[in-house]
C-alpha cells in the first residue's frame, strides 16, 4: 500500500481579498516532485446548518434562489458564521431563527463536515433543532428572498431521490438527522 503525502507549500498570496469572496493562489510541491504554481484556494468561513423539525414532525425547509448555480433551491437553513469568535451553537440558533423566524430550545451536534476541500477552506457544522417553532420574526440579509416550506419527514426520502432536494449539505444533514431520531430512511 502506498503512503499518501501531503503537498509542501512554496509560497500563498492573497489575490483577491473581497467582503464577499477570499481567494489565494498557492505554489505547491507534490510528492512526486512536480510544482504547481497556480492553485487556486477559496477562502470560505464556517457555516452552520440546520435540520430543524417541529413537534408536528415536519422539517423546515427553505427555498431561495443560488446564482453559482442560477437555480432556486431547496435546502436546509445554514449560513457563515459572523465572527470569528462566533461559534456553531451561536451561528446556528442565530440562522435558524433569521432565515425562518423559527427558534428551537434542542440543539444537538450532528457532524463537522468539510464543504467542498479540493478548492474551498471551510467547513460546515451540521445540527439538528428539536421542537422548532415559529416566532414571525424572520430577518433578512439583503441578498436574501427566502420562502419557508414546511415539509413532512415522511415525503423527504422520496424529495431527495427525484432531486427536489439535491444540496449535499442539506442531504448530509437529512440523514444523519433522521437516523439520530431513528426515523427510517430506507
Amino acid at each position: 500500500m502506498t503512503q499518501i503525502k501531503k503537498w509542501t507549500s512554496i509560497n500563498s498570496q492573497l489575490i483577491l481579498n473581497n467582503k464577499w469572496c477570499k481567494v489565494k493562489q498557492d505554489c505547491v510541491k507534490l510528492p512526486n516532485g512536480l510544482i504547481v504554481d497556480d492553485y487556486f484556494v477559496n477562502l470560505r468561513p464556517e457555516i452552520a446548518l440546520v435540520l430543524p423539525i417541529t413537534p408536528e414532525q415536519n422539517i423546515v425547509f427553505v427555498r431561495q434562489y443560488r446564482h453559482g448555480v442560477e437555480e432556486i433551491l431547496l435546502e436546509l437553513p445554514a449560513g457563515s458564521f459572523e465572527a470569528q469568535e462566533e461559534d456553531s451553537l451561536t451561528a446556528a440558533r442565530r440562522e435558524l431563527e433569521e432565515e425562518t423566524g423559527y427558534i428551537a430550545q434542542h440543539f444537538i451536534k450532528l457532524a463537522t463536515l468539510y464543504d467542498n476541500p479540493v478548492k474551498d477552506s471551510n467547513k460546515i457544522h451540521l445540527y439538528l433543532a428539536l421542537d422548532a417553532t415559529p416566532t414571525g420574526k424572520q430577518h433578512l440579509d439583503l441578498t436574501e428572498d427566502i420562502e419557508v416550506i414546511l415539509i413532512p419527514m415522511t415525503a423527504i426520502k422520496q424529495k431527495i431521490t427525484e432531486g427536489e432536494i439535491s444540496v449535499s449539505g442539506t442531504v448530509a444533514a437529512l440523514y444523519l438527522g433522521l437516523d439520530y431520531i431513528n426515523y427510517p430512511t430506507t
